[in-house]
């Protein structure tokens, strides 16, 4: 009878050691999702920081293009 229990015995530990490797992958994955996440959301941030960089210094360049002839014609 104990060898009869044996292979269910076995068939239970396989089944619970294949749902504990799943629920393991699945936390793993979640967590990389997340991070993956977290970094495009940390990257959009930065695209957004530098555009508005970007068009502070062409609205600079603009109104230093605007005074250069202003200044210039004050010289001669």
């Amino acid at each position: 009878m104990a060898d009869e229990e044996r292979p269910a015995q076995q068939a239970e530990d396989l089944t619970v050691f294949v749902q504990n490797l799943l629920n393991q992958m699945q936390t793993r994955f979640q967590q990389m999702s997340d991070a993956i996440l977290g970094r495009i959301d940390e990257m959009g941030n930065r695209i957004d920081e530098l555009e508005q960089s970007i068009s502070e210094l062409m609205e600079d360049a603009a109104i230093e293009e605007q005074r250069s002839p202003m200044e210039g014609g004050r010289k001669f």
